[in-house]
Formats: structure tokens, C-alpha cells, sequence
């Protein structure tokens, strides 16, 4: 049963079904109550005329025997107070659901005529008058040989001669019962009939639906299988939440191949910044292990240091690409500015105390050394660094006195492995990655890293981040 119900189309069509279904349930139940309510207040109204009818004629004075009370279909029968039946339908046979159970009336002596004058029964009701019609219930009557369901009223009425009587009186619910009998019947027939066209049509309709959905899937599968990330998926003319879908799925399919392909150029940079200082070591061991008085210790620790600074930024950014999150620790910019600069020839410092944000220490105080490097790097003479707060923020300044940046290259520095070309050598401008962590770890403490032109002519590097 699972697996049948498994696909959206199924499920939807199953909902729709049972959707359907409660509401014709719920509109079948109130159609067929409505109609037997107006069916059963019909016979009521029926039964009401017709003891009116009988009760006009007693309050004129006709005598019980004198009553007109042929009609087949609505017996009647008249009550004296003293609850004995007076007069009835003359085919009347066998009556349940007025009270009296007598058929064969027993009329005094003077029918219509002994009333006793000076009988006070307690009835409000004066000589001639009729009282107000009452239903008394549903029941059942044998006429001439039939039993049928009737509904009867009773209506209390007083003769000119002071005679309080009850009229009951009855109508079929034949028709009442042949209505609904037969509308129940329809909806019996017609409501699984229905039902099945809603769920053949639901069925069609989810199909063309999601016809699109399908051509996503399939070229997704084609996608994983090839491993070519340049191919999108088809998206629908509809506007809909599909061609949502199927919008977002490129996006997505467009992102993932940026990063992979931006993952593969990474790998490739490293393996080549990785060759030539591991190169470099091994032909200096290799002499020196020929020709041990020819070794350049000097050379080959300076290739150890930067390969052992390569290795740790490479590491860095792959704990950067991980999503790593800094820590939540508050740490002071200022102080840690000035630790970073501690040591450095023609830098200075100075900056508002107490310029606090909430990060990781360690990687705060390697952008601002990177910063420092890049700074003494392209710097003639000096290089000035400046912490201040504005407004919610905190911003580091670090300018120096060199030639500074293009402005077309001013987003380009800050990408992987790129050296503007002052600083193509290797030994002069590293391995083109400071730049680039420092970026990664300012937008990962919710920064930015920009550069400008410095008012002493060189670059100006701005960190800002959130105060804490």
C-alpha cells in the first residue's frame, strides 16, 4: 500500500478524492435533510387543513354522524373530552400515533345535541371557536386494507352547544419517503460515478502537472552521471512554482559548478606554489648531499619557512572553505594592532582604546599581520595603521606610501594566487594568498575588506566589522 501511494500524483489524486468525497457526503446529508424536513412540514400542513376542515364543520353545529369523512388518504378522527372517539374515517381499520387507539366511534345518545350546558372544563376555548392546530406526531394508519406512515395534527375546537372536541387528522408521508428513497438512490449511484471522473481527471491534470518536474529530475540524473556541471535544467514557460523550481535548480547547478571549478583551480595553484619550494629543497639536499661543502643552509631553511607558510595558509582556507565559524571571543583591535606591529620597521600606530569586536583572536590577528606584510612590501618608507570606531563599527586603516593600487585591480588582489605584476617574483611577493585570507576571514566575522587610495599616495586597506 505504501509503495502504491509513493509518487505525489497518486497522493494527490487520493486527496483530491477524499476531499471530494466529504463534500458530497456533507452536501448529500443536507439535501436529503432539507428535502425531508420541507416533505414532512408539507404533510403537516396537509393533515392541519384537513382537520380544520373537519373542525370548521363542528364549530357550525354539523352533528359527528353528518361529518364528511370519506377521504382515503388522511383519516381523521374526532375525540370527545372525554377522550372517547366520536366519529372517524369510515374505512379506517387500525391508527397508531394520535393517543386513541379506537376506530368505530360511539356517539351519545343525541349526537351534537347533549352537550351539557353547565360543564366547566377549565378550556379557554368559547362556543364556535377553534383552537390552535398542534402536531401531535408520526404514525402509522390501515385504510380500506393499506397501511401507510402518516403525520397527524391536532386541532381543539368547541361546538355552539359548548361540546369541547379534538380533531386529529393525518397525511401520507408516502411522498416524503418516495422522495427520499429516490434521491438517496441517485446520490448512491451517482456519487461513486463522480468520484471516479474527479479522480481520473485528477489523475490527467497531476500528470501534465508535473511533467515538467519529471524533465528536471532526468536531467538531473544526466547531470550526476556525466559530472558535467555546465548543463542546466529545462525550465518551463508556466511562471509557476515548477519554473520556481527549475530557476532555482540552475542557480544552484551555477553556484556549485563556480565553486568546484574555483575548488580545482585552487588545488592546481597549490600543487604549483608546492613545486617550486619543494623543488628548490630537494636540489639544494641533493648537492649537499654530493657535495656537502657547496650546501646553502641559509637557502634551504628560507625554503622550509615559506613552504611551512604556504602549507598553513593552505590549511587555513580549507578550514575557511569548511564553514568553519570564529570563535565568539571579544578582542580588542587596537591592542591586538599593536602586537601585530610590534617588531616592524616604520610602522606606526594609533587608534581610539578599547575598540572591541567578538571573533576568533588567532584569525583577526593574522589579517591584520597579512595586511602588515603587503604593506611593508609595497611601502617606501612607512606604513601607518589606524583603529577607530564608527558608529556600530569597527575599522582598521592600514595605508602605506607606495604606489598603490589600480583601480581595476582593486577587487582582483583579493582573489587566490594573484600577483599584480610588481609582484610576480615569488621571493618578493609570496605566494598571493594573505590577501585572499584576509577577505575570507573578514566576511566570516559578518566584515568587509576594501582597499582606497591613501591620503600619502599608496594603498589604504580598511577592515570594518561589527562592534561587540
Amino acid at each position: 500500500m505504501s509503495r502504491l501511494f509513493a509518487s505525489v500524483r497518486a497522493r494527490a489524486t487520493l486527496a483530491a478524492t477524499l476531499v471530494v468525497a466529504v463534500a458530497l457526503v456533507a452536501a448529500g446529508t443536507a439535501v436529503l435533510l432539507s428535502l425531508r424536513s420541507n416533505l414532512l412540514g408539507e404533510a403537516g400542513t396537509q393533515a392541519e387543513r384537513s382537520a380544520r376542515d373537519v373542525a370548521t364543520a363542528l364549530a357550525v353545529g354539523t352533528r359527528y354522524t353528518e361529518l364528511n369523512l370519506d377521504d382515503d388518504d388522511r383519516p381523521v378522527q374526532v375525540v370527545d373530552e372525554a377522550g372517547t372517539l366520536v366519529a372517524a374515517s369510515e374505512d379506517l381499520e387500525r391508527i397508531t400515533g394520535t393517543g386513541v387507539d379506537a376506530v368505530h366511534p360511539r356517539p351519545s345518545a343525541s349526537p351534537g345535541d347533549d352537550g351539557d350546558d353547565d360543564d366547566d372544563s377549565g378550556e379557554s376555548l368559547e362556543a364556535g371557536e377553534i383552537g390552535e392546530p398542534a402536531t401531535v406526531g408520526d404514525g402509522t394508519a390501515t385504510v380500506d386494507g393499506d397501511t401507510e406512515d402518516y403525520r397527524f395534527v391536532t386541532v381543539p375546537v368547541e361546538t355552539r352547544r359548548g361540546d369541547q372536541l379534538t380533531v386529529y387528522a393525518g397525511a401520507p408521508l408516502s411522498a416524503e419517503h418516495g422522495a427520499v428513497n429516490t434521491a438517496l438512490t441517485v446520490m448512491l449511484i451517482g456519487f461513486p460515478l463522480l468520484l471516479a471522473v474527479v479522480a481520473w481527471v485528477t489523475w490527467l491534470v497531476t500528470r501534465r502537472a508535473l511533467r515538467p518536474v519529471e524533465g528536471i529530475r532526468r536531467e538531473m540524473a544526466a547531470i550526476t552521471a556525466s559530472e558535467d556541471l555546465a548543463r542546466r535544467v529545462p525550465v518551463p514557460g508556466t511562471h509557476d512554482e515548477v519554473a520556481r523550481l527549475a530557476s532555482t535548480t540552475n542557480e544552484t547547478l551555477a553556484a556549485l559548478e563556480s565553486s568546484v571549478e574555483r575548488q580545482r583551480r585552487f588545488v592546481a595553484d597549490a600543487s604549483h606554489e608546492l613545486r617550486s619550494p619543494i623543488a628548490s629543497l630537494r636540489t639544494q639536499l641533493e648537492v649537499a648531499a654530493a657535495h656537502p661543502e657547496l650546501l646553502d643552509l641559509d637557502g634551504a631553511v628560507e625554503d622550509t619557512v615559506r613552504l611551512q607558510r604556504l602549507a598553513a595558509d593552505l590549511l587555513l582556507l580549507a578550514r575557511l572553505d569548511a564553514g568553519e565559524r570564529p570563535a565568539d571571543a571579544r578582542v580588542d583591535l587596537a591592542a591586538l594592532a599593536r602586537e601585530a606591529a610590534e617588531g616592524r620597521t616604520g610602522v606606526s600606530v594609533r587608534g581610539d582604546a578599547a575598540v572591541r569586536v567578538a571573533g576568533s583572536r588567532g584569525q583577526l590577528g593574522r589579517v591584520l599581520a597579512n595586511l602588515l606584510d603587503n604593506a611593508q612590501r609595497h611601502a617606501r618608507s612607512a606604513v601607518e595603521v589606524s583603529v577607530r570606531r564608527d558608529g556600530e563599527a569597527a575599522v582598521v586603516a592600514v595605508a602605506d606610501d607606495g604606489e598603490g593600487v589600480p583601480a581595476a585591480d582593486r577587487e582582483r588582489i583579493f582573489e587566490r594566487f594573484v600577483r599584480l605584476d610588481a609582484a610576480r617574483s615569488r621571493d618578493d611577493g609570496g605566494a598571493g594568498l594573505g590577501l585572499a585570507i584576509a577577505r575570507d576571514v573578514a566576511v566570516r566575522h559578518g566584515g568587509t575588506l576594501t582597499v582606497h587610495d591613501a591620503p600619502t599616495g599608496g594603498a589604504l586597506f580598511e577592515l570594518r566589522l561589527p562592534g561587540a
